[in-house]
């Protein structure tokens, strides 16, 4: 039974990573977090608000009494945990009153305001120093128009809680890759996820209801204040407050799905003359070779999902990922070397896939080993990513995302080869997207394009804070040079020439930053860097 193989695998690939390290050293990389990542600091400014005791004087006006306060004074971080960063304050946002009171407050104190939600932006965009920053987390209602096929969210609903909500009859039409962000940080960032025809959370947008900086209330859609839609789509925080948003929806289709692994050499003519034309494929994306060896970057593994009819089907609840501190030692221990590299490349290619949970059962066959692997559609991207949350305290993991039009795919990724070997980069992932034309106001894809997104480990420390630096801007001036652009969300280790050379509308959108909000309650770090 495919049961007792997986069980088998497991205990096999146990086994073996025995064999690479201590018992300490297996149950180090395997723990389980005990809370949010917490970094050594790495600079003097770090070290003095690692140890602080921060403390603001709110004073007890009736606005602050009106709010729910998370914290007052102390620090924020994001996902990274480089950027901490000392506020004014967090307030728990639950209703649309929080919200108009926060900003009267910050009005009145002369406060500049952001919003966060699970904080996986990786340079500051949902703080600032000394901001009142909005915790958007628990700003989570919803509620289901079936007629129209749409669903309306409040902005900190996460994609795992709206999947749960639409499963098992509908999906969401576009999400990220991954359930773990909330609807109002993937709108801020425009993100996209594994539907190649579906394209970004911006297109799957109806309408949205947002606060602006003088408070008011506006309706935004194409139709209706369309360039202020554009604007907040994509527009890190910095326009208004998403209130709530309605967003399409489709069926929660079943499908078959398949692996393939071929040379990324042949990716654009397989996925022109192959993928593209199918109308049956639902989902689709890539990973590339991190192996250090003659693999690296060069195979490709491409991950399919196609819509099938199978009649009467029981589609079971969305159940979670397994095998969670198995995933994190294979995961952890990649990041030790060449040869724990070279073994997850190939745990990926030849034991993921016997792993692979088939939840979807027709109810005129029973699933054995050797048959067809169904799935709907709301499981591939029910995934919270608990694998990748560890407690290693002097290492982090840090994301990067470049869009490059379709004919540049093979000189890019020959040149990213390059600089991985040149630089020592640990590279622990490299997914490959499509990306169709965007038409919100600062685009990162004003072309059909693919979307090259690294996962690379890092040492906590000033050394490795500047050899990611270097590397950042050798993958931008990259980039640049097969007339690409690069995600905005990350690290700020690139130059105003580089944003500009990227974002030529950039200026423009700073210059719209100021029409909207003229005394700039809305900030982050990025725009206190580059808006400035």
């Amino acid at each position: 039974m495919k049961t007792n193989r997986s069980k088998k695998i497991i205990a096999s690939v146990t086994a073996v990573s025995l064999l690479a390290g201590t018992a300490y050293e297996v149950n180090r990389l395997s723990a389980e977090p005990t809370g949010e990542k917490d970094c050594e600091p790495v600079s003097a400014e770090g070290e003095a608000l690692a140890t602080a005791d921060i403390q603001v004087d709110i004073a007890p006006l009736p606005l602050s009494e009106l709010l729910s306060w998370k914290q007052k004074g102390g620090t924020i971080n994001d996902v990274s945990c480089l950027n901490r960063t000392a506020v004014y304050g967090i307030v728990q946002v639950r209703n649309v009153d929080d919200i108009k009171n926060a900003v009267a407050l910050a009005k009145e104190e002369e406060l500049k305001i952001s919003m966060a939600g699970v904080r996986h932006s990786m340079g500051g965009q949902a703080f600032y120093k000394n901001n009142l920053v909005l915790d958007m987390t628990q700003f989570n209602q919803m509620s289901l128009d079936e007629e129209n096929m749409t669903i309306t969210v409040q902005s900190g609903a996460t994609w795992h809680d709206i999947q749960n909500f639409l499963h098992p009859y509908y999906a969401v039409k576009a999400m990220q890759s991954t359930d773990i962000f909330t609807v109002g940080g993937s709108i801020s960032v425009n993100a996209h996820g594994m539907d190649h025809l579906a394209g970004s959370v911006g297109s799957s947008i109806k309408s949205m209801r947002v606060m602006l900086a003088d408070g008011t209330i506006v309706n935004v859609s194409r139709e209706e204040n369309p360039e202020l839609f554009s604007l907040i789509v994509g527009g890190y925080g910095l326009f208004g407050i998403i209130l709530d948003v309605d967003l399409q929806i489709v069926n929660n289709d079943i499908y078959e799905t398949e692996r393939q692994v071929v040379s990324y050499k042949d990716f654009p003519e397989i996925f022109e003359n192959e993928i593209l034309p199918d109308p049956n494929l639902g989902l689709f994306y890539g990973h590339l070779s991190t192996a250090k060896n003659d693999t690296l970057l060069d195979e490709m593994i491409f991950y399919k999902y196609t819509k099938v009819d199978i009649g009467e089907a029981e589609i079971p609840p969305l159940g979670e990922v397994s095998s969670i501190a198995l995933r994190r030692f294979v995961f952890n221990f990649s990041k030790l070397g060449d040869i724990p590299m070279n073994i997850k490349w190939y745990l990926e290619k030849n034991v993921e896939p016997m792993l692979e949970s088939c939840t979807v059962v027709p109810r005129t066959q029973a699933m054995s080993e050797g048959e067809a692997c169904f799935v709907s559609r709301n499981e591939p991207m029910h995934d919270s990513v608990a694998y990748i949350r560890n407690n290693l305290k002097k290492e982090t993991d840090i994301l990067h995302e470049y869009f490059i039009p379709r004919e540049q795919f093979i000189p890019f990724v020959d040149e990213l080869r390059r600089i991985v070997q040149e630089y020592d980069v640990n590279l622990l992932n490299a997914s490959v997207r499509v990306i169709h034309p965007e038409d919100n106001f600062l685009t990162y894809a004003p072309a059909e394009m693919y979307s090259i997104v690294l996962y690379i480990n890092q040492p906590v420390s000033v050394e490795g804070n500047e050899h990611m630096a270097k590397v950042t801007s050798e993958l931008i001036d990259l980039t640049h040079q097969v007339n690409g652009r690069f995600f905005l969300p990350y690290q700020l280790y690139y130059t105003p020439e580089q944003l500009e050379a990227s974002y030529p509308e950039i200026k423009e959108f700073f210059e719209l930053k100021k029409f909207y909000d003229p005394e700039g309650l809305f900030t982050n770090t990025w725009y206190e860097k580059y808006g400035k």
